[in-house]
């Protein structure tokens, strides 16, 4: 028994190590960090080094925690202004879009496998939702700074589709366990009814569980090694509370993460270097269990038509239920080809599919199966052309700030305070006499191994190590000014447009310089306002607008979200591809009012002709009835 104890844990240690040496194979090349973890799981099961494991039930659980540790941690790191932002449409792919998906899949499910029409269904609930480790890696592994508002979407979706995902696979399997065949009216309201209560219950627990979460952080004197284990026990006793009454618990566990993350809780900082690291091991921990759990010498069996089923997810069911759940939001087309392509299947799909299995479901190890080689499809086929097509669709933008050099510091006794410590980096304005402002003057300034007062320094120079107590929701301003310029590619070097405009100034002025075609109503607006409205009533950095000739381009806002700068150009100075589909609600309406316009225009042109003609004939008309 001993001896077993100490292989287990060696089996169980060597291989989570190896995953995380694997991590920097997947950084160096920026290989799919998922695909690395479940090959590892694949290559040590029982088709390749001989571990067997075949406990659905183990498998499922571990799954779940290690799930609701990441969905804590995600809700934990999405700052309410993204939600904000991308609450729209980003609510409406994880619900609508999740519905779409799976009734588009599974429709193509049933003719290509021998499952039921029901079975079919459960397989499109299992894949419909997407895996936000794997994207959010490969953005970061590639160095890819995209625009905000796709950021924020792909995030909040991420974040809050596995709910409905889970609910509909879970009632599926029920339904079918039962060998119920019910009429489709029936199901369906039957359908709407379990998942309102379902996310009401994991609602309201949510939010009641991370209220409470910040309550006792802030009332416990804890210690700060403690603190950490304390908020992740809570979150699980959230996530299980929600379940044992009938709620969502993953929806219940990721908006207490984003209640907690987003209020003044204590020792912020140590709460999201703990949560991070076990984010990530919870992450290893299921991929290497999912991984060991399949069965690779089953897959030849079903290989073809998993194959195109999982090029139909990607090209046909994601893309088609995006574009009909952004139709009513007015998202450029690149952004919205991007998302319906960032759609990569991952861990939650595959724990899903482990459900049919625990039911005792007839084709349960079939659609397991399937779910795992459309999981792999997914991410090779996606997982490297991340990068290439957000720089293909120009949503690469100029980062906004170089090297910077921060280290964040929780202090015992300092409630809602952090120490800043700082690098001067060459170059940075701080390093150019910038002036820095009253309520963030240094406490300490290091230099050349002496420490002295800031009053006592003058100017800093770079190299200086600069300490700052201050509030923890400080400013962006104090990034900004330790940074060192950010390093502009030459192919970025034209991006903000040819010269500055003020976003103060009257839209008018544009129209009578260049004559872009604005609206009376436009024209009554500022610059900025203008550019604002044109972008859907908010606009983010690097954010572009095509105006007749002219292409505005935001150069920089506030912190309230307001225009501080604008560039102008004129010509398209970013390499946008042309998607020819993926039309939003406010294109076609653009389109439809041209259209009106221009066969109206025919009609009064003629109209006007018409009339000239008459005036120009009356002198001549007039004469020929004198002389008559």
């Amino acid at each position: 028994m001993e001896h077993a104890i100490y292989l287990v844990t060696l089996v169980g240690t060597a291989l989570v190590v190896a995953a995380a040496f694997s991590s920097l194979i997947a950084f160096r090349f920026g290989a799919p960090l998922l695909l690395l973890f479940l090959c590892i799981g694949l290559a040590s099961g029982v088709d390749g080094l001989g571990i067997e494991f075949d406990n659905a039930r183990v498998a499922y659980f571990a799954g779940s925690l290690a799930l609701a540790v990441i969905l804590f941690d995600s809700g934990f790191g999405t700052p309410l202004n993204a939600l904000r932002q991308a609450a729209g449409p980003a609510l409406s792919l994880a619900t609508f879009g999740v519905i779409l998906t799976t009734g588009l899949f599974g429709a193509a499910a049933y003719y290509l496998l021998d499952l039921s029409w029901l079975e079919s269904f459960l397989l499109g609930a299992a894949v419909a939702s997407t895996d936000a480790a794997a994207v959010f890696f490969l953005l970061r592994a590639g160095e890819i700074n995209l625009r905000e508002r796709v950021r924020a979407t792909l995030e909040v979706e991420s974040g809050t589709n596995d709910p409905i995902a889970i609910f509909l696979t879970i009632t599926l399997v029920e339904i079918i366990a039962a060998h119920a065949n019910p009429e489709a009216h029936v199901l369906v309201t039957d359908l709407i009814l379990g998942f309102l209560l379902n996310m009401g219950l994991g609602a309201v627990v949510g939010v009641l569980g991370g209220l409470g979460i910040v309550r006792l952080v802030d009332r416990l004197n804890l210690d700060h090694g403690l603190l950490p284990i304390f908020v992740l026990t809570l979150s699980l006793m959230v996530f299980a509370a929600a379940g044992a009454i009938g709620g969502s618990g993953f929806l219940a566990v990721y908006l207490a993460g984003l209640i907690a993350g987003n209020s003044d809780i204590r020792a912020v900082t140590i709460l999201k270097r703990f949560q991070d690291g076990m984010s990530w091991l919870a992450q290893i921990i299921m991929f290497l269990i999912l991984g060991l759990f399949a069965t690779p010498s089953q897959f030849p069996a079903i290989m073809v038509p998993a194959v195109l089923l999982g090029l139909f997810l990607m090209f046909v069911a994601r893309p088609v239920a995006v574009w009909l759940c952004l139709i009513p939001f007015r998202l450029p087309r690149p952004e919205i080809a991007f998302v319906s392509w960032v759609g990569l299947r991952g861990a939650v799909s595959i724990l899903l599919a482990i459900t049919p299995l625990l039911g005792g479901l007839e084709n349960g190890r079939t659609i397991f199966n399937v779910a795992f080689i459309i999981v792999l499809v997914s991410l090779v086929v996606q997982g490297w052309s991340v990068g290439p097509l957000a720089r293909r669709l120009g949503l690469i933008v100029p980062a906004r700030l170089g090297p910077l050099d921060k280290v964040e510091l929780e202090l015992p006794g300092s409630a809602h305070h952090e120490l800043l410590a700082y690098r001067v980096a060459p170059g940075s304005p701080v390093a150019r006499g910038e002036r820095i402002p009253r309520w963030a003057r240094p406490s300490l300034v290091l230099r050349d191994g002496r420490s002295m007062r800031f009053q006592d320094m003058g100017r800093l120079a770079a190299g200086d190590q600069v300490y700052i107590f201050v509030p923890d929701r400080y400013p962006r301003l104090l990034d900004k000014l330790f940074a060192s310029r950010a390093v502009v590619d030459p192919e970025d070097a034209d991006f903000f447009g040819a010269f500055a405009v003020d976003p103060a100034r009257s839209a008018a002025e544009l129209e009578a310089a260049y004559t872009p075609g604005l609206s009376e109503a436009e024209q009554k607006l500022t610059v900025g306002a203008l550019v604002t409205a044109r972008l859907g009533g908010h606009a983010e950095y690097a954010d572009r607008v095509l105006i007749g000739p002219i292409e505005l381009i935001v150069r920089d806002v506030d912190d309230k979200g307001k225009i501080t700068g604008l560039g102008l150009s004129f010509e398209p100075t970013a390499p946008v591809a042309r998607v020819p589909v993926f039309l939003s609600a406010g294109e076609i309406g653009d389109r439809v009012f041209a259209f009106i316009r221009n066969w109206r225009k025919p009609t009064e042109t003629q109209t006007a002709e018409a009339t000239a003609n008459e005036k120009a004939l009356e002198p001549t008309a007039e004469k020929i009835t004198t002389e008559g």
